[in-house]
């Protein structure tokens, strides 16, 4: 039984497909010749992340096809209903990288308060000659504590996100068109807890309220969910991080909101031409930036890995 993992895949999961009796491959193979290959390798299992297509050319031409896999959680690579309609099971693991996101969330976040994307760039250059200059313009960091944090989107890991905040002190607030309110439990190192309810309010509040603002909504198919009429609604000196999908924020106003000092600063992991942003975005001083991590930690990946080996060997019942 064969399963390609040409997105890659830890090796915790590769080790419990393999004790299973599985093949695992773990070679890349080019998306314009993967049918090929899975018809020539009779791929039953086919798992990926956010790189290769799953599209209806592969579905209707691959007969052996049974399972595909997704490790993460948006699956907007994948043509899911059709795959489904056709009997092909399709599984992802919404929950094994929501710690990972969140976090990377708050390194944006920090990063952007401290300035840190324009001084890791500059220190290295004219740190020993225009250390006075640099401190100064720095001088100016703004603290996490205290403040108001807008997560647009309470999924798993908009609640994280809300975890990690509460826990440093800010003020949660929430959009959601899905979810009205939502439970968030924050569990210290020691196994004391606090529970605090958040009820979803409408985004334009807060857009309005929001001193920082954190994305986690799904791809965009109607036009961009933040664009020139939402930067506007948005307090002077915002921050905003984008650590969902390309395109829910339109680049072009984004860049036009820190030029006018309507946002303060940006983070962004994801990109609306991935994997080629554009080079004002890249060069812009007030984005911290990189390339679509938030799942990239090795914990994470070690969930993933295990949480779609556990779901293949339960679909195939194999023991």
């Amino acid at each position: 039984m064969k399963v390609l993992a040409n997105d890659g895949l830890d090796q915790s999961g590769i080790d419990a497909l393999t004790e299973k009796g599985f093949e695992v491959i773990t070679a890349k193979v080019p998306q314009e010749f993967l049918m090929d290959y899975i018809n020539e390798h009779k791929i039953r299992t086919l798992l990926v992340r956010s790189a290769t297509q799953v599209r209806k050319d592969i579905i209707d031409n691959c007969p052996s096809l049974e399972i595909i896999g997704r490790g993460g959680v948006g699956m907007d690579n994948i043509d899911v209903d059709y795959a489904r309609e056709k009997g092909i099971h399709v599984i992802n693991t919404p929950s094994a990288s929501s710690e990972s996101v969140a976090e990377l969330v708050f390194a944006h976040l920090f990063s952007g308060a401290r300035f840190l994307q324009d001084s890791n760039r500059k220190m290295p250059l004219v740190g020993d000659s225009e250390f006075a200059a640099l401190k100064k313009a720095y001088a100016a960091g703004i603290e996490l504590k205290g403040k108001t944090i807008g997560i647009v989107g309470m999924g798993r890991i908009g609640q994280e996100v809300a975890k990690i905040a509460l826990g440093l002190g800010m003020r949660v607030v929430a959009a959601d068109s899905n979810v009205g309110r939502a439970s968030i439990k924050v569990t210290f190192y020691n196994n004391q807890f606090i529970n605090v309810d958040i009820e979803t309010e409408p985004l334009q509040d807060v857009l309005k309220h929001s001193d920082f603002i954190t994305l986690h909504v799904p791809a965009q198919k109607d036009g961009y969910m933040i664009g020139k009429n939402e930067f506007e609604m948005m307090k002077d000196g915002v921050a905003i991080v984008n650590c969902s999908r390309g395109g829910v924020i339109d680049e072009t106003a984004l860049i036009e909101a820190l030029n006018s000092g309507k946002v303060k600063f940006a983070g962004l992991d994801v990109f609306i031409n991935e994997p080629t942003p554009s080079k004002e975005i890249l060069n812009h001083p007030k984005i911290s930036m990189t390339p679509h991590t938030g799942a990239s930690t090795l914990e994470a990946q070690d969930r993933i890995g295990l949480s779609l080996a556990e779901q293949i060997s339960s679909i195939l019942q194999i023991q």
